[in-house]
């Protein structure tokens, strides 16, 4: 099977294909691409000449591997599967998180010295308790998002399907309907139905089976809220105000606690807002942002493009797949979308809009946050489709050409 190479993560991988001492952990929402760029590591490891036999693959989600619960069951799985030859073996196991206590025998592999091994998981509870405390230093986390814009041109070509001429045009139909990678290969409704279907998927197999919800219509109402106000700046007690009033009455911790498995599901992330005069994080006020925005064009009716908060979201998701640590930001009564940070020099400010040609009143809106701060880090203006602006040292860009060119901020 040919397989769509997302070279963007590959190469932060390669580096390590065959590094023994350090597990690669592939994480990222349910259905984003994680199966297929592991396959697609362990082909180009064959291109390289490793023997096919040294290349063990298990997906626990298979049908004839679903009965692998426990941590013997899957020691007995990866024994019977590895050859008896010289050589480093490289183990590939998906869906990890299926087997209860896989993390002592994943770490008995790995002091083994003969394996470098490599597994995915669906939810941060791969990352959590015994694996952390038992591998601290023993793994890499890479995380996997939704296709890019850039991917998603590319992937359309890789399926021979046609792509619009007005690159604005195809970036609208990117953001209505998602980078999930399977989607692509259905039109219309059927794209809403299969992400209507990849919410349910994560319900099943990354909640349920986690954790316990005594109550599952308020655990869905708090999911639809929270996906239907993605990018609006949200406190606990706000939520709970606007979810008492339409007949939702709950317990803050409760909500705190849905929130929570949400973000650790990677159906949401959070970003917290920061003052940048105080140099403090600001308590209580967050945002959250969609892994992708076709959760929640699949669930509303409304097919118009919200272009405020969605574009916000992409550039959100972009930022953080790029390495970004992303916060939102304050200077006095003004707002900054975004600050974003690689490491200690590596700064940029982001500002996002639909447009700044309605009036002048509106170009000042955008620009007035850059223009106090003091700092020289680079300052981004992201709009649609407008002409592009000269001023004051800020770099403006339409966002689709600067996605589709993968640029770094």
């Amino acid at each position: 099977m040919k397989l769509y190479r997302r070279e963007n993560y590959l190469k932060k991988i390669r580096g390590f294909y065959h590094d023994t001492e350090l597990i690669k952990v592939i994480t990222g929402v349910r259905r984003c691409g994680k199966s297929c760029l592991m396959e697609t590591i362990l082909k180009e490891l064959h291109e390289s000449d490793i023997p096919k036999e040294r290349l063990i693959y298990l997906n626990l989600d298979s049908r004839e591997n679903r009965s692998i619960e426990t941590a013997d069951q899957l020691e007995r799985l990866i024994l019977q599967k590895s050859p008896e030859t010289d050589g480093t073996k490289y183990l590939f196991i998906d869906e990890i998180q299926n087997v209860k206590n896989f993390e002592t025998v994943i770490n008995g592999f790995r002091t083994d010295g003969e394996y470098s091994i490599f597994i995915t998981g669906s939810n941060s509870y791969l990352l959590s308790g015994e694996l952390i405390t038992k591998l601290t230093g023993r793994y890499l986390e890479f995380e996997l998002y939704p296709l890019s814009f850039e991917e998603y041109l590319g992937m359309k070509k890789f399926l021979g399907k046609t792509v619009q001429a007005d690159l604005t045009s195809e970036f609208d139909l990117y953001i209505a309907e998602g980078g999930f990678p399977k989607a692509l290969q259905y039109e219309g409704e059927d794209k809403r139905i299969y992400i209507r279907g990849v919410i349910q998927e994560i319900f099943e197999k990354d909640i349920r089976r986690r954790v316990k919800i005594r109550k599952i219509s308020v655990f869905e109402t708090v999911q639809r809220y929270i996906i239907n106000n993605f990018g609006a700046t949200l406190d606990l007690s706000h939520i709970l105000s606007d979810l008492k009033k339409n007949g939702c009455s709950i317990k803050r911790e409760t909500l705190y606690r849905y929130i929570k498995i949400m973000e650790d599901a990677k159906i949401i992330y959070s970003c917290k807002r920061f003052n940048l005069k105080s140099r403090k994080s600001i308590s209580g006020e967050q945002k959250y942002y969609l892994a992708d925005p076709g959760f929640y064009y699949a669930f509303n009716t409304d097919q118009r493009i919200n272009y405020g908060p969605t574009m916000e979201n992409t550039v959100y998701i972009y930022a953080k797949a790029k390495g970004y640590e992303v916060s939102a930001g304050r200077i006095g009564k003004f707002e900054c979308d975004f600050i974003l940070h690689r490491n200690y020099f590596d700064y940029a400010y982001v500002q996002v809009a639909m447009t700044i040609m309605n009036s002048i009143e509106t170009e000042n809106r955008e620009y007035r946050p850059f223009e106090q701060i003091k700092d020289n880090y680079p300052k981004y203006l992201i709009t649609r489709n407008d002409f592009i602006q000269h001023r004051s040292g800020i770099l403006h860009y339409n966002i689709a050409p600067f996605m589709k060119e993968n640029m770094d901020f």
